[in-house]
């Protein structure tokens, strides 16, 4: 009996080990001190705040990488880089020991500002072109005051933009998402297609009006004005140089600057 209860005792001390492990590790690639959705502007729903907080703590957990989205009333007078910035490190944001991530600031005080803010791997997933490629996709939405649906585009696009960079090519200058094309432009082409097409056609029939079908070829060569009397090819040589096309890099990548705490950001912003 006594050995049973050892045993027991055993296994529960090894499964409590386990738990401390696993809680160890999850404190240390996540350490947030609030949550993910911080609307201190209130410009959401109850029920779409969590909704967003259950998006962004599904998105960030999957991604390994904290994505964060912040709404104010007032900047606290500092400028917008250092209000987004500021919360992001003593909010304790961040996978990692890099603390990787993004974070998006949304302030109504006297203009409206759109600044994304990041750090660590994020400084790399979203470079300085695509962080205004993520604020214009907000910016009519944001603009209408669908905030809710401005944040579900900047948490999808943050999927796609961190997939593709764990793939060893961020989005950049010339390699960001292509825009499907509307239909409405697709039926223009063509419109215009068949306008040119039987402009080009008609043109060319009435310059043909003239042609008149012959018989024999030699109606076509005027006499005694073609006179062969040899005639040969010989290949002496050939020489053939190349130069080196310098190529450009096409990728922009991000730039940075410290905040007040002495980390590392990227970021940029609009107005909307």
């Amino acid at each position: 009996m006594k050995k049973k209860i050892i045993s027991l005792l055993l296994v529960l001390a090894l499964c409590l080990g386990m738990t401390f492990s696993v809680s160890a590790e999850d404190a240390e690639g996540f350490a947030n001190d609030y949550c993910r959705v911080q609307d201190m502007a209130g410009l959401m729903t109850d029920s779409e705040e969590a909704k967003l907080n259950d998006i962004l703590d599904e998105l960030s957990i999957r991604q390994k990488m904290d994505v964060v989205v912040v709404t104010t009333n007032t900047l606290d007078e500092k400028t917008v880089q250092e209000y987004a910035d500021d919360i992001y490190d003593y909010g304790n944001f961040g996978y990692g020991q890099d603390k990787d991530g993004i974070l998006l600031l949304i302030s109504l005080g006297e203009e409206n500002d759109c600044y994304i803010s990041t750090c660590g791997y994020g400084i790399t997933a979203f470079t300085d072109a695509g962080i205004k490629y993520i604020s214009k996709e907000m910016t009519s939405d944001l603009k209408d005051g669908n905030y809710f649906s401005a944040f579900q585009t900047f948490s999808e696009l943050c999927d796609e933009f961190i997939t593709q960079a764990r793939s060893g090519k961020p989005y950049d200058r010339k390699s960001l998402p292509k825009e499907p094309l509307s239909p409405i432009w697709i039926l223009i082409s063509l419109g215009v297609g068949v306008v040119l097409s039987l402009i080009i056609v008609g043109r060319m029939k009435a310059q043909l009006k003239t042609v008149r079908f012959q018989a024999a070829a030699g109606s076509y060569v005027k006499d005694n004005s073609l006179d062969i009397t040899e005639s040969r090819d010989m290949f002496l040589y050939e020489t053939t140089s190349k130069t080196a096309k310098e190529k450009k890099s096409s990728s922009g990548g991000s730039s940075t600057h410290t905040s007040s705490s002495g980390r590392t950001h990227g970021g940029g912003g609009s107005k909307f």
